[in-house]
């Protein structure tokens, strides 16, 4: 994880009544049977436990949360077009059983991985909620090696063919700092795929970015700098207060384990040179249900942006969390799990 912030046309969105298994799904057979979805066997994992795609570092991982919920990751296809060439086999971790209920689907925040929600999915779980944690496209540990565009319309209609395939109900669709934005677009471009927006610490005004502009060779440069370790402990100490050096580490190991990945900086180039994400002016078009969940002790989101996001999402409420950090699903999220189980259930929370 880090919580650098960067500012999106497809095909138009397709009814909900309207999703199909692809070809490219049939492909590692059937996903859901009835009511409960079954493992499909792709990336069954190795003799350590862990799914083969992952860096080999992964095992030097301590934080036991963390290792639990990479040994449940793994890939899905997802079509992007209309031949095999185009289907992404797309990194996630699924629920062991579908609800009446519509679901609740976990985005990540700037450059990080579904692993961002360790501390909070077993919650969700046992709150009986449905809950996928999806890795959005050009993050996380999606097989990109026949990289496609990793700009914002991209992730936005990657995210649609996954839900198309695999969920196919409105739901609940939750955003952490960038992942706002992520969560805010998507909801706008198709409504009907999303019931409520959660939206944490919302990274959400930021006008494009000038990285748009810089030379190849100094957006790979920045790039490496991205990945290096320096620059991702210091972006720990601003995310989280009051965490030991030795977690400080495992956690920045955790953060940039997807950084490993042979195409991840084609992929953070490709979309850094797009100009990021801008949804200042979707913010008012938001029509579903919202929550906003804001950290007291937040050390990048100030509570004048979160007051001026309420403010613009009449339907929106807000709830503050006074010990929590900039990502309070990890070092709060107990009290995280419990604002998106009441919001999902009767917008009680």
């Amino acid at each position: 994880m880090i919580t650098l912030v960067f500012g999106s046309s497809l095909p138009s969105p397709t009814p909900p009544e309207a999703a199909v298994v692809t070809p490219a799904t049939k492909k590692c057979g059937s996903l859901v049977t009835g009511r409960r979805i079954f493992p499909n066997g792709c990336g069954s994992g190795s003799g350590n436990g862990f799914p083969p795609f992952l860096p080999k570092e992964v095992e030097k991982i301590k934080d036991p949360f963390a290792r639990n919920l990479a040994q449940r990751m793994e890939r899905l296809p997802v079509q992007m077009g209309l031949d095999d060439e185009t289907c992404i086999m797309s990194s996630c971790v699924k629920p062991l059983v579908q609800t009446k209920n519509n679901p609740v689907v976990l985005l990540h925040c700037f450059d990080s991985s579904c692993l961002e929600w360790r501390c909070t999915y077993p919650l969700l779980e046992e709150a009986g909620l449905e809950a996928w944690a999806i890795d959005v496209l050009g993050w996380g540990f999606s097989d990109l090696e026949r990289l496609p565009p990793c700009n914002p319309e991209s992730k936005r209609h990657h995210l649609y063919q996954f839900w198309k395939s695999y969920i196919r109900r409105p739901m609940i669709l939750v955003g952490p700092s960038l992942g706002a934005s992520v969560a805010i677009d998507f909801a706008v471009s198709y409504p009907f795929a999303v019931e409520k927006l959660v939206l944490i610490n919302a990274s959400v005004y930021s006008e494009g970015s000038k990285l748009a502009e810089l030379p190849r060779i100094l957006a790979y440069a920045g790039v490496c700098l991205l990945r290096s370790i320096p620059l991702r402990l210091y972006a720990n100490t601003l995310a989280f207060n009051d965490i030991s050096l030795a977690t400080t580490f495992d956690w920045t190991n955790v953060g940039r384990l997807h950084c490993l990945l042979p195409w991840w900086k084609d992929a953070t180039v490709s979309f850094m040179s797009s100009g990021g994400y801008n949804v200042v002016a979707q913010i008012k078009q938001v029509k579903q249900k919202a929550l906003i969940i804001c950290s007291e002790e937040d050390r990048i989101i100030t509570y004048k942006q979160t007051l001026r996001l309420r403010c613009e999402l009449p339907s929106a409420i807000m709830r503050l969390i006074p010990d929590g950090g900039h990502l309070p699903h990890v070092d709060n999220p107990t009290s995280v799990a419990k604002l998106i189980a009441g919001f999902a259930r009767n917008d009680r929370c």
